[in-house]
């Protein structure tokens, strides 16, 4: 039997049919369907209060925050699917990332991905790139390759009405960087 990997999915978008939640969606049935030994599992982080450290009592912190960090501690990995506001990640996905990068960093050590989406050609490429500045500090290990920039509004249409995926050379893109963050979380983890 394979090695069965768990990975935690944030979606740094509030929108109902974001097309980055939507990225996440199709993971999920990717991990269902065509890529064996991998478990993703979507993350809310909407209902996270903002960052404020006089919610912390002496090490512990609000339930809710309490929940999330444990979730993101029991996973092996992260898949963050990132929209780009203003060159650099929304302010949801990085208060989340404050929030799980206070002591303990839960973040520390563990495989992630980005994928995003954007109305430019570049698809997000800025967000990423501030993202991966941000995970230096965390002691996150990005994937390299391959990168997963979209222009979701380039014809032909990429995802329908609702935001669902249903572009399938898109799929195909995605599901190589699934492939790639199971490859590399199975190498940090020394059994790959």
């Amino acid at each position: 039997m394979a090695t069965q990997i768990k990975v935690a999915a944030l979606s740094g978008s509030l929108r109902r049919a974001s097309y980055t939640t939507g990225l996440i969606r199709a993971a999920i049935d990717l991990s269902k369907g065509s890529i064996e030994g991998i478990e993703i599992e979507f993350i809310d982080i909407s209902d996270l209060p903002m960052l404020n450290t006089d919610l912390e009592n002496h090490g512990t912190y609000p339930p809710i925050v309490e929940a999330f960090r444990h979730k993101i501690l029991q996973a092996h990995s992260v898949l963050f699917a990132s929209p780009e506001y203003n060159y650099s990640i929304s302010a949801l996905l990085k208060n989340a990332i404050d929030w799980a990068s206070r002591p303990p960093n839960v973040w520390a050590g563990k495989a992630a991905a980005i994928v995003s989406t954007a109305y430019d050609d570049f698809g997000g490429g800025r967000a990423q790139y501030h993202l991966r500045q941000i995970g230096v500090y965390l002691d996150l290990h990005f994937i390299n390759k391959p990168e997963f920039f979209l222009n979701a509004y380039q014809p032909p249409r990429k995802f329908n009405k609702d935001g669902d995926l249903i572009d399938e050379e898109v799929k195909n893109n995605l599901k190589q960087v699934l492939l790639s963050l199971k490859a590399f979380t199975l190498r940090l983890q020394g059994k790959g």
